[in-house]
């Protein structure tokens, strides 16, 4: 239950805080007084969108905040924990917005929005003025039976199905594009692949094509300084190999007398084998140039066609070559689309299998779940004055030509939240046919379904909190206090904090509060406040007869309280 909440620069409110009781809370208040403010602050602690030009003039935040009495519940449990969020018995849901954006915190841990709502929704359930329209939409007709018994688990196991079909669906469509685009650009891949495979490339060629033709262009330069080499001992005077012989004895005769010309002998022994060997190295390498001018002029035309090569593509030769493998590698993949196609379509088929049977499962769960919710509504709508109502909940499969299962010879088309139509029936006469209720049903019937789905739900979902704004809208007269008993004997239990025109329903209250506005300082300002005994009775007098209160409206007033006391 929402034990105490606190308000501050929140539109007309600049500061209030008011504790809640068990059972049937009622707010009253003249129209335009602020009653909507005060739940539009509850709607902002609960997650919902919060606009900047809620925050009063002058001020520079809003802050709302609401403690909570919390109750044993698994995944609001795993929901804070996963905040690492301590969980306690009361909690604490605060949200601030400023005019940079807004803030929100549970037991002052900072959390995100969608944390907040998520947590607000396992603990609040909050009907707004116009919620009970959502009724007169069909597209919202399966989320009303979807909150009820069994379906939840069968849902998520239908959704896992459901998300793995859809990747392999998926997964087939791109794998079909990528075959389209390759069949667009196979024949240009092909010819690379011929042309590259045909030039016949070589990491390390363009070096050696580089290496060979600079010898056989230097061919004669070559062959002329190997000749002066090799001719070197052919002077005509002296060569150069008797000059050393002359050196060698000279300097072995010094030797022998002063041992340091020693050393120089070694080097000048060494310098004759060495001159020795380059001599007859240049004479054999005269012998194996190659004077070639067509061989020089293939290789020019080898060297002209890999620059070309390397131009068209943007690439060097080891690119060139990695390119050729990738394309060669796409081309074996464009080869085998029709296997990997087949292999794709054999396990769609096989999913397609499970993914029906859940869906079945889904679809069965819905129609057990929503023949029993009939009755019930049927149920609390006789208690709600509607006594010959016959509520119906029609699930259908949703066909499809491109549907992705098949049910009896029919495609079915498959969404996230399963493969079924719901539609709600009501006839609110004996004897006529059951037909859409946003064509049958008055606003005021409308609210009462809506009552009905909500007392039924607060049971099946066990919510601590529901809050009504304005549900009774429509009604009047006996049927209000119908509707006022129906939501004192829901607030057994859980905890209803209801905004209500109505004396009948105002009567019900185990607490009541007044809302009002002020003027304070030339500025307007709203206060709640609750209301003892004495002011409970004259308040729902003033519901009664206006602003003009009688003693006979305080007498009626006594009377209608005595009266909702003791039937309850």
């Amino acid at each position: 239950m929402i034990n105490s909440l606190y308000i501050k620069n929140f539109a007309l409110i600049d500061e209030l805080e008011v504790s809640f009781g068990e059972g049937l809370n009622i707010l009253t208040g003249q129209t335009g007084a602020g009653k909507s403010i005060v739940i539009g602050a509850l709607n902002m602690i609960l997650g919902e969108r919060a606009d900047t030009e809620v925050i009063r003039q002058g001020a520079d935040r809003a802050i709302a905040e609401a403690t909570i009495k919390s109750f044993e519940n698994t995944e609001l449990k795993t929901l804070l924990q996963e905040q690492e969020i301590e969980f306690s018995e009361y909690l604490v849901l605060r949200r601030e917005i400023r005019q940079t954006g807004s803030r929100a915190f549970i037991n002052d841990t900072p959390v995100n929005i969608a944390v907040l709502k998520s947590v607000g929704d396992q603990l609040v359930d909050l009907h707004g003025q116009h919620d009970h329209q959502l009724l007169l939409k069909e597209e919202n007709h399966l989320s009303v039976i979807d909150g009820f018994g069994e379906i939840e688990p069968k849902l998520k196991a239908y959704q896992k199905k459901f998300a793995a079909m859809k990747a392999l669906k998926q997964e087939l469509g791109s794998l079909k594009k990528r075959e389209k685009e390759f069949q667009e650009k196979t024949e240009l891949y092909r010819f690379q692949v011929n042309e590259l495979e045909q030039a016949k490339l070589s990491e390390d060629e363009e070096k050696e094509l580089l290496s060979e033709m600079n010898l056989l262009d230097n061919a004669e330069v070559l062959d002329q300084k190997a000749a002066l080499i090799a001719d070197i001992n052919d002077g005509d005077d002296v060569s150069l190999s008797q000059l050393l012989n002359q050196l060698k004895i000279t300097l072995e005769d010094l030797a022998r007398i002063e041992p340091e010309f020693a050393t120089y002998l070694e080097e000048i022994n060494a310098a004759r084998v060495s001159i020795n060997e380059a001599i007859l190295f240049a004479e054999r390498y005269r012998n194996s140039i190659e004077f070639n001018p067509s061989r020089l002029e293939e290789l020019r035309q080898r060297q002209s066609e890999l620059n070309r090569l390397q131009k068209k593509y943007q690439r060097d030769i080891p690119e060139l070559i990695h390119y050729l493998n990738e394309v060669k590698a796409e081309l074996s993949i464009a080869d085998n689309f029709d296997l990997e196609i087949e292999k794709l379509e054999k396990s769609i088929n096989e999913q397609q299998k499970v993914l029906s049977d859940t869906a079945v499962d889904l679809h069965n769960t819905r129609i057990e779940i929503g023949n029993q919710l009939s009755k019930n509504i049927e149920n609390e709508l006789g208690k709600l004055g509607i006594n010959h109502a016959n509520f119906e909940v029609s699930v259908s499969w949703l066909s499809s030509p491109s549907g992705w299962i098949e049910i009896n010879g029919e495609l079915i088309e498959c969404t996230e939240s399963g493969c079924d139509e719901v539609r709600l029936f009501i006839s609110t006469n004996k004897g006529e046919e059951p037909k859409p209720l946003a064509k049958i049903a008055s606003g005021g019937e409308i609210s009462r379904v809506m009552l009905a789905l909500k007392s039924i739900l607060a049971k099946e979902q066990n919510l601590p909190v529901m809050i009504f704004d304005e549900i009774d809208t429509g009604i009047s007269g006996e049927v209000s206090e119908k509707v006022g008993r129906a939501m004192r004997k829901l607030s057994s239990q859980c905890q209803i904090i209801a905004i209500t025109h109505q004396p009948q329903i105002a009567s019900q209250a185990h607490h009541h509060y007044k809302v009002d506005k002020q003027e304070l300082e030339e500025r307007t300002i709203t206060r709640i406040c609750s209301l003892s005994n004495e002011e409970h009775v004259h308040e729902v007098a003033s519901l009664m007869s206006g602003a003009e209160i009688s003693e006979n409206s305080l007498k009626s007033a006594e009377e209608l309280i005595q009266k909702s006391t003791h039937r309850n």
